[in-house]
């Protein structure tokens, strides 16, 4: 005869979504040819004040011009950013080609000075860089050092700086394209 076994409920999963917590991601669509070497980005970050936590890489990698990402950190205590750079030539492109196409279609319908502007930095830009980051788990102090780096790229690399749920940028940090959904 066998022997019953108790029926034990399992413990609650967690969702996928829980599992996986969605990133939020700025982007800077540049119209500039290459890329800076990762160096004069974190120069730049520690010339603002910050201290950007990286793995330790070897210095010419540092200096590349064609690097495609890095994880940054901003405290120790906190989830790190990603930064990727999607080039126009190269493993990348296709990525590149479908964010413009997205956000070329979204843009489409706004017909104002501003929009066209953004149209055309979307348009004619030779790479973007895309920074994730887990917004549950940013601190004022990461938001800061997301803009900095938008920041970075918008004066270096003639861009124009995108964040989901809210929309395009102007340099001097002014809303000028509206879009209240995320990038997808």
């Amino acid at each position: 005869m066998s022997k019953e076994l108790p029926i034990v409920p399992s413990p609650a999963q967690p969702s996928a979504e829980q599992q996986q917590e969605a990133l939020t991601y700025s982007r800077v669509f540049c119209i500039r040819e290459d890329s800076p070497p990762l160096r004069l980005l974190l120069d730049y970050l520690k010339s603002r004040g910050q201290t950007p936590l990286h793995a330790k890489m070897d210095p010419e990698a540092l200096d590349d011009w064609a690097w495609v990402q890095i994880t940054l950190g901003y405290s120790r205590e906190r989830k790190p950013v990603q930064l990727a750079c999607l080039r126009d030539r190269g493993s990348y492109k296709d990525i590149l080609e479908k964010e413009r196409t997205y956000f070329l279609e979204r843009l489409s319908v706004s017909d104002d000075v501003e929009a066209d502007l953004v149209r055309h930095y979307v348009t004619k830009s030779r790479f973007l860089v895309t920074i994730g980051y887990l917004n549950s788990d940013m601190t004022d102090e990461g938001y800061d050092f997301n803009g900095w780096i938008l920041q970075f790229f918008q004066e270096n690399c003639d861009g124009v700086v995108q964040v989901d749920g809210q929309g395009f940028f102007s340099p001097k940090g002014d809303l000028v394209v509206e879009m209240q959904e995320s990038y997808e």
